[in-house]
């Protein structure tokens, strides 16, 4: 899908003022410093270039490319977006998330999100050489995917409560978030308002973006 992504930043996302990418635009991120990595260079240059030809791109770390920084940022050109923030898309504030920490009910993923993103923890794992980290993290990758053989779509999926929340901080009635694989557009009665809810799609077999205008969102898929 590494190819499919590239003719969307040559094609499509050239006609876009702004690019988001809601994380987990790599399966892991060992730290800045692997941007020397082939692959990895190409990907900040596509970015770049698109960049360059008018349209902003805007970048939210996931669950699995946390670590992405600003070395990253600067080569790529991108801006680094807290999670979560809220955007103005055609003139309506939209809440981004990666969608991870909806997940309330998944308490084992969430006490392994909190460890990962203690600063103790990133500043020790970045002291491994780049082989010892590259190995942790396809261990902690293969754990993940073991794990989620044995848990339940409903306890993996967003927790009605954590959405409901999250609509009432942002004062938003529109949410786009990805991580849980099941792309879809949600309708949500929150406090008497009409809230809608996007979820993107995992680029594992085919690609998808969500493409929003003043008339609204519209899911696109990409081949």
């Amino acid at each position: 899908m590494a190819a499919a992504f590239t003719r969307l930043l040559r094609t499509d996302a050239r006609r876009a003022q702004w690019l988001y990418i809601l994380g987990d635009m790599f399966d892991y991120w060992i730290g800045d410093d692997d941007l020397d990595d082939p692959f990895h260079a190409e990907v900040a240059a596509e970015l770049a270039a698109l960049g360059h030809s008018g349209c902003r791109v805007f970048f939210m770390p996931g669950n699995r490319d946390f670590m992405l920084g600003e070395r990253f940022a600067g080569a790529a050109g991108i801006d680094i977006l807290a999670d979560p923030s809220v955007v103005q898309l055609a003139g309506t504030p939209t809440l981004l998330l990666h969608g991870d920490t909806l997940c309330l009910d998944d308490a084992d993923y969430q006490a392994f999100r909190a460890k990962v993103h203690a600063p103790a923890w990133q500043q020790q794992f970045l002291r491994q050489p780049l082989d010892e980290r590259r190995r942790i993290a396809l261990e902690l990758r293969a754990d993940s995917k073991s794990s989620q053989k044995q848990k339940s779509a409903e306890i993996m999926d967003v927790a009605a409560r954590a959405v409901e929340q999250a609509f009432r901080d942002s004062g938003c009635t529109r949410m786009i978030h990805g991580h849980t694989h099941r792309p879809a557009r949600h309708e949500h009665r929150i406090d008497g308002r009409l809230c809608e809810r996007w979820v993107l799609g995992d680029w594992y077999e085919r690609g998808s973006y969500l493409r929003c205008d003043a008339s609204g969102c519209t899911a696109e898929t990409w081949p």
